[in-house]
């Protein structure tokens, strides 16, 4: 068995690109950039950035269009696919590498904006609160000690 599988976590390099498709469902296109620290030969910090174009399709296209902003974090799980097609100016074949979305998870929103309507989406998740900064949930006033963890 083979495995074409991808991870990536990363900020978008630029605004989601949402489509319609001749069948009807919808396409979205975005960049995403990855980093790697690691210690050069003398020992000094070196960053290396890699570029991901990212699709993805049907309605996770339309919720990642909505809601993701240049700069926002995202998670992204897929596949790996690379098409070709003849070039229009007819010098020769195109090639282009990019990750297939299978499932995306949202990042925390960046600090200087970004990330579209992602704080009103999830307020509507946010527990009740009874009184200002009071949590509806009741919490047990008892202490725990470490000697009555069981392990």
């Amino acid at each position: 068995m083979y495995l074409n599988k991808a991870f990536i976590y990363g900020n978008l390099t630029r605004d989601p690109e949402l489509r319609a498709l001749p069948s009807g469902g919808s396409v979205v296109e975005f960049g995403v950039a990855t980093n790697r620290v690691y210690k050069n030969k003398s020992g000094a910090n070196q960053e290396e950035v890699e570029f991901h174009n990212i699709v993805s399709f049907g309605r996770q296209a339309e919720v990642i269009a909505q809601y993701m902003k240049k700069g926002s974090a995202i998670f992204v799980e897929g596949r790996i696919r690379t098409r070709n097609w003849e070039a229009k100016d007819g010098s020769g074949k195109r090639y282009k590498t990019e990750i297939v979305a299978d499932r995306v998870q949202f990042g925390p929103k960046p600090v200087g904006g970004g990330g579209g309507n992602w704080r009103e989406h999830t307020a509507a998740a946010a527990p009740a609160q009874t009184k200002e900064g009071e949590d509806a949930i009741a919490y047990p006033e008892e202490e725990s000690k470490p000697e009555d963890i069981p392990f």
